[in-house]
């Protein structure tokens, strides 16, 4: 089981602790390009065009000044660091320990800084989206997308890869064909302003529940239970199941 999530805009970091030291996150072989972005961010953030060249309002000084000081911010794990809606939902701290253990394992956080993260890892809190042209790198989705087929592909198992990212951050890994068959698109039909909340909601129920089906049909039946589901088969070969979900 592979649980794909996008981060949230909204981040939170501890105040104090030791500083952020990449060595102990994982996926190491992502070192080099998180460096390359973190420095070609940092360039940017300095700049006065900041808000602009980010994508984002001129009242988030406060948050881009974050990306000034990414080595000596306190190290956050990121389950903290990341906030707001599907997170909420996802509420793991409240989840027994044997699924906050599941979800450590099976929850993969794509980001456009860090390429991607475990909830486990201790990062810090940075603005930085996925669908940034950034200056020295390029368009992100594109730059992490060799990166991360190199790097993740190898850890998906058997199981099914559930996909709750947004469009900009499914472009930086696309389900690659051969494992198409057994990856699935979350979509919540007609409630755009849910879907958030409901794809943490089914990261949730299948990290409480240990769900670790072989087939997007069987994990369609395994959440039925809990939310009303459809598998929609890809439609041609090489493409990802839909699974349409609605919170019942």
């Amino acid at each position: 089981m592979l649980i794909l999530l996008p981060p949230s805009e909204s981040k939170w970091n501890r105040a104090r602790g030791r500083c952020v030291d990449q060595s102990g996150w994982s996926f190491p072989g992502l070192a080099e390009p998180r460096q390359r972005v973190a420095a070609a961010l940092a360039e940017v953030s300095a700049s006065p065009d900041a808000p602009r060249l980010l994508g984002v309002s001129p009242r988030l000084l406060d948050e881009i000044a974050r990306n000034l000081r990414l080595e000596r911010a306190p190290a956050t794990p990121a389950a903290e660091v990341y906030t707001g809606v599907l997170y909420d939902a996802l509420d793991l701290a409240t989840l027994d320990p044997a699924a906050r253990r599941r979800a450590t394992r099976w929850v993969l956080v794509i980001s456009a800084l860090y390429g991607a993260v475990r909830l486990s890892d201790r990062i810090a809190a940075y603005r930085l989206a996925m669908g940034v042209d950034l200056p020295g790198v390029g368009p992100l989705a594109r730059a992490w997308r060799p990166e991360l087929e190199r790097e993740l592909t190898g850890v998906v198992g058997r199981g099914v890869i559930v996909d709750c990212r947004s469009a900009a951050y499914a472009a930086a890994w696309p389900a690659p064909q051969e494992l198409a068959d057994r990856w699935a698109q979350i979509a919540v039909p007609g409630a755009s302003h849910m879907a958030k909340h409901t794809r943490g909601l089914v990261a949730r129920a299948i990290c409480a529940r240990g769900l670790d089906p072989r087939s997007v049909p069987a994990l369609a039946l395994a959440l039925a239970d809990d939310f009303e589901t459809t598998a929609r088969p890809p439609v041609r070969p090489g493409k990802p199941w839909v699974l349409e979900v609605t919170a019942r």
